[in-house]
């Protein structure tokens, strides 16, 4: 979940940013839909030198009883602990550590590495090699996206979330090439983010990519902006008509978290499909 503000926002390429309505609507509504964990990231928190969802984590912690990832503007120790402390599990680092790699290490040896997720956005190169960038997409860091995963991973990250920023948000599936590269040499779980427009793209990064996690997001917002339209004149921004019909991307097909976990269930990957 791509939070700008009071707002839960979607792009393409972390670009383009489309408003969809209000963090807490959508967050209540996944985890009664049976959603295994939540991520809120603040799209604008390095850009402007902090993160603001201590709120929202607090809301959701109170009412969403799965494990709730944060990423955005974390730039300290004292920055994760107070994450942490407003009910986070797990705290996603990018920015800060790629500037300053050992803040992985700190940050493992005093919060855990099971509660340390490094996020990496991969662009693909001319040459075929993938670049890490920073700053959601913004900021090239001159790093290869898979060796730096890899060093994330000896530096105490306990798990790895992959995104191809070329595949986010056009719904034309994940970067299997990129995503089995990753589990080849990378020995702690990696999650598959950026592409999934369709049942089969979540069964192919995991079958053929070997990811042991997938993040989601065009694919299950644009189904439940049309759940939640009732709720979008309040203290939400932009044009509510918009929101109530909203413009599906071209290659995206909308479905519900059950529909999805029980699709990919019948097709060999087990999920655990019961609804709250």
């Amino acid at each position: 979940m791509d939070i700008k503000g009071p707002n839960l926002v979607k792009g393409i390429h972390l670009e383009g940013l489309r408003v969809l309505g209000r963090p807490a609507d959508f967050a209540a509504w996944y985890y009664e839909q049976g959603a295994d964990e939540l991520l809120y990231m603040d799209v604008v928190a390095s850009l402007y030198g902090r993160n603001s969802l201590l709120d929202f984590v607090e809301q959701t912690a109170h009412a969403a009883f799965i494990p709730l990832t944060v990423g955005g503007g974390l730039r300290t120790l004292d920055d994760i602990r107070d994450v942490l402390r407003a009910g986070a599990d797990k705290v996603a680092l990018n920015t800060a550590a790629t500037a300053d790699p050992e803040f992985i290490r700190d940050a493992a040896r005093r919060f855990g590495s099971s509660t340390i997720v490094v996020s990496v956005e991969a662009i693909r190169q001319a040459d075929g090699s993938y670049e890490a960038f920073a700053d959601n997409g913004r900021q090239a860091t001159g790093l290869d996206a898979v060796d730096w995963a890899v060093r994330a991973a000896e530096l105490g990250a306990g798990e790895i979330m992959m995104t191809s920023v070329d595949r986010e948000g056009t719904g034309t599936g994940y970067d299997v090439e990129l995503i089995r590269a990753e589990n080849e040499r990378v020995g702690v779980p990696v999650i598959a983010h950026g592409g999934a427009g369709r049942p089969e793209h979540v069964l192919e990064v995991v079958r053929d990519g070997q990811a042991d996690a997938v993040s989601l997001a065009s694919i299950l917002h644009y189904e439940a902006s049309g759940r939640l339209a009732d709720g979008f004149e309040a203290g939400v921004e932009g044009n509510t008509e918009y929101l109530r019909q909203p413009t599906v991307p071209r290659r995206l097909h909308p479905m519900s978290l059950p529909a999805l976990k029980q699709w990919l269930s019948d097709h060999g990957v087990p999920c655990r499909v019961a609804v709250r």
